[in-house]
């Protein structure tokens, strides 16, 4: 639990000033660089908004690793058959894979159901495209828990669980930006990219429900969920929130959510709310076809 603990065993303390040269380095850069229009770059608020959710995340996340550790350990100590080394390197490969594809299955399921969708919103919440909205965290972390849950069973160390993940986060820092174009195409086709991870921020309908991976894009090329970008994205929510507050933007959608379970007439509406995609409503039993909003409120 120490080691746990200990923000010098965390590869994401490392990465901070690598994250701070990178947003210097990108506002310099599109110092200089044409603009298509008034919506590329940075805007403070936004900017400050997006460093202040980051900061929220490390105590939040710092819970879930607590709350989760215990458990994972007791999964590791007596349920995996057999325990994968920590010393070498072919197993942090194999670490580092199974760790991206429970992520891709995350990240799939916070925006397929709706209970996931009120946590992740809030990243998704920024009009912009920038290092910083990498920062833009969500402050309710806890369904990682249960992509995570096979993992030790399956004999990865609780500890590196963590710590891959870690190397995970950081990679993902640097997808989110709108400075790089397409990157050669072997490392297009493999691995997640800004082109790709725009795609994944557009709220364009042809770039819903796209994109979900961490740092293999052959995840989405494998179970269909793979869109290139065509063209610049239009960032943010396809209903765009008009705020900066904190506490609406992380927890305003639970507060929709819960009005809409609330006053659901049956069970199975109320289910329906919580784990069909955003936007869906109940169907009128005089109606046909589907009860899903191509629109919902939400990016891909």
């Amino acid at each position: 639990m120490h080691e746990l603990l200990d923000p010098a065993e965390n590869p994401v303390t490392f990465a901070i000033p690598f994250f701070v040269l990178s947003i210097a380095l990108e506002l310099a850069a599109l110092r200089w660089l044409d603009h298509d229009d008034n919506m590329t770059g940075y805007a403070l608020k936004d900017a400050r908004t997006s460093l202040l959710m980051g900061l929220g995340s490390l105590v939040t996340s710092l819970l879930l690793k607590v709350a989760s550790f215990v458990v994972f350990v007791w999964l590791y100590d007596h349920l995996a058959l057999a325990h994968l080394p920590t010393d070498t390197w072919w197993s942090w490969v194999v670490m580092v894979l199974a760790v991206d594809l429970a992520y891709y299955w995350q990240h799939r399921f916070v925006h397929r159901a709706r209970v996931g969708w009120a946590a992740h919103q809030a990243h998704h919440s920024s009009e912009y495209m920038n290092f910083s909205t990498a920062l833009r965290q969500k402050w309710n972390p806890w369904f990682d828990f249960f992509f995570w849950l096979p993992l030790p069973i399956l004999g990865v160390a609780p500890w590196a669980i963590y710590f891959a993940f870690g190397i995970n986060l950081i990679y993902q820092f640097f997808v989110h930006t709108e400075t790089i174009d397409r990157l050669p195409r072997p490392i297009e086709v493999v691995f997640n990219t800004p082109s790709h991870h725009r795609v994944h921020h557009g709220s364009d309908p042809i770039y819903l429900d796209r994109n979900y991976a961490g740092i293999l894009i052959v995840w989405d090329r494998i179970f269909g969920t793979f869109q290139p970008e065509l063209h610049r994205p239009r960032y943010g929510l396809t209903h765009q929130v008009d705020t900066y507050n904190l506490i609406e933007l992380q927890y305003g959608h639970y507060a929709d959510l819960w009005r809409d379970v609330r006053t659901a007439d049956t069970w199975r509406d109320r289910l329906g709310y919580l784990f069909r995609p955003p936007g869906w409503t109940p169907q009128p039993p005089a109606a046909s076809g589907s009860a899903t909003d191509p629109l919902r409120e939400r990016t891909a």
